[in-house]
């Protein structure tokens, strides 16, 4: 398969494509690195990148942050901020993706534990991630031609441990192998319109 990998130089989305490139044609996409640049907060620059690929059999994104930050000093720019980049960032991916890839093709996008289990500064990224689960869910029941589309729902991965632990108290790290393996099923496999939660 030729598949386009978004954020393919962030912590999961690096191991998700050195997994897949011994089976597959990989293109690996991001802000300012990859084969070619992609910045999901601009439908414009996805556009861009996805007539520079042509067609794609899959299309995987790990790209996408969010404010972390207390809830009485968060403002609406905060909150807008986190909208435009991780959530109406991957969901123009979808949008806009969705013409470019072959049929039977997928889609994987990234969400995070916080949705359901947020820990304190999380108000904005749970909200996000939340919103893409139920995204997700619900247009799986629209793409045509085939398309799949799922979300993987990381835990705290072990890659990411020196970086966010401290903001995790007494949650278990995941394994790398077990967050890349939801990607490959996703991408790999038959199923749609699930969230594929990898929270130990």
């Amino acid at each position: 398969m030729k598949i386009l990998i978004i954020g393919a130089n962030g912590t999961i989305g690096k191991k998700v494509a050195q997994a897949l490139s011994s089976k597959h044609e990989i293109i690996t996409a991001g802000r300012t690195s990859g084969d070619i640049q992609m910045d999901i907060t601009s439908a414009q620059s996805i556009e861009a990148g996805f007539k520079q690929m042509g067609s794609l059999d899959a299309c995987i994104c790990t790209a996408g942050t969010g404010y972390y930050g207390k809830l009485d000093t968060m403002t609406e720019e905060n909150v807008y901020s986190g909208i435009r980049n991780k959530l109406m960032g991957q969901i123009n991916v979808v949008l806009i993706g969705q013409h470019y890839l072959n049929d039977n093709g997928s889609i994987t996008l990234t969400s995070g534990i916080l949705s359901e289990e947020p820990v304190r500064n999380s108000s904005c990224v749970a909200m996000l991630n939340g919103g893409i689960n139920s995204f997700v869910l619900a247009a799986s029941l629209e793409l045509t031609r085939g398309i799949r589309i799922n979300v993987v729902s990381p835990g705290l991965v072990e890659d990411s441990v020196e970086r966010y632990g401290a903001s995790f108290p007494g949650i278990d790290p995941v394994p790398m192998n077990k967050v890349v393996n939801a990607y490959i099923r996703s991408t790999e496999g038959a199923i749609t319109g699930k969230i594929l939660k990898v929270y130990a």
